[in-house]
């Protein structure tokens, strides 16, 4: 894993969205299709702005899939991450095919088909983030490293449920859902290149563990310290917990 250090929430967006594009437009070249798996959350919505005004892009090609959902929440719900991707990401651009989550349909059909989908081919960027609690997707701790399957059903923890009330996603803890369908930690690693977004004061503890110490399902996202490319872009204030002197190896993009 490659650490990058930018100075706030827009110069991570501009450089993630150039990153991911010439990812793509790679993928387009080599195989003539491209394959994307793509997040939600506060920590996307630059990432996701910029990227849909990167040029030279044939978007009709590519075929992208929903990391992440919410069990029982329709899509017109404001905190719904099938609402959030389609106008932040999916009406933005021409693409091939998305494939989402819906959170109010039959669970298990829907995991097993977009999962199927999934698998039939290499998945060649991933765009994610890393949660408060250093959750990956909603591999809240203690996380599943073992498990094959594309996606599963996950209980979400008092401390993830937090952080979508505290961002505003939810007005109390109570309408949180407990459930959620998440892309699997295997599943996220096998893909080719993971871009993975972190800005904001609130994650620089995450930031920190995920850095520092063992590799543990406790902190779910240090397991892409085991991704040979993978880079982790994370701004002034969620690097905030790492000393300078842990800081040796990291590459500062202007």
């Amino acid at each position: 894993m490659k650490i990058c250090l930018v100075s706030n929430r827009e110069a991570m967006g501009r450089f993630v969205a150039s990153e991911a594009a010439q990812t793509l437009r790679e993928a387009l070249h080599q195989n003539g299709s491209a394959r994307l798996i793509v997040a939600t959350g506060a920590s996307q919505f630059e990432v996701l702005d910029q990227l849909t005004h990167q040029p030279d892009i044939d978007w009709s090609r590519v075929t992208a899939f929903h990391l992440d959902e919410y069990v029982g929440l329709s899509a017109d719900h404001p905190a719904s991450f099938c609402g959030y991707l389609k106008k932040r990401f999916v009406d933005r651009v021409n693409l091939g095919a998305f494939h989402y989550l819906p959170g109010d349909e039959d669970v298990t059909a829907t995991i097993q088909k977009v999962g199927d989908l999934l698998v039939e081919h290499p998945v060649d960027l991933a765009l994610v983030g890393i949660g408060e609690n250093a959750h990956l997707a909603f591999n809240d701790p203690p996380a599943d490293f073992e498990i094959e399957h594309p996606y599963l059903v996950v209980e979400l923890d008092e401390a993830c449920r937090q952080q979508q009330v505290g961002e505003g996603w939810f007005a109390s803890m109570e309408e949180v859902p407990r459930q959620a369908m998440s892309m699997s930690i295997r599943q996220i690693l096998r893909t080719r290149r993971i871009l993975c977004s972190v800005p904001d004061q609130q994650k620089a503890d995450a930031v920190r563990r995920t850095l520092l110490g063992s590799i543990s399902v406790d902190v779910p996202a240090s397991i892409l310290r085991e991704h040979g490319n993978t880079l982790l872009i994370i701004d002034e204030a969620s690097a905030s917990g790492v000393e300078p002197s842990d800081r040796k190896n990291w590459e500062i993009i202007p």
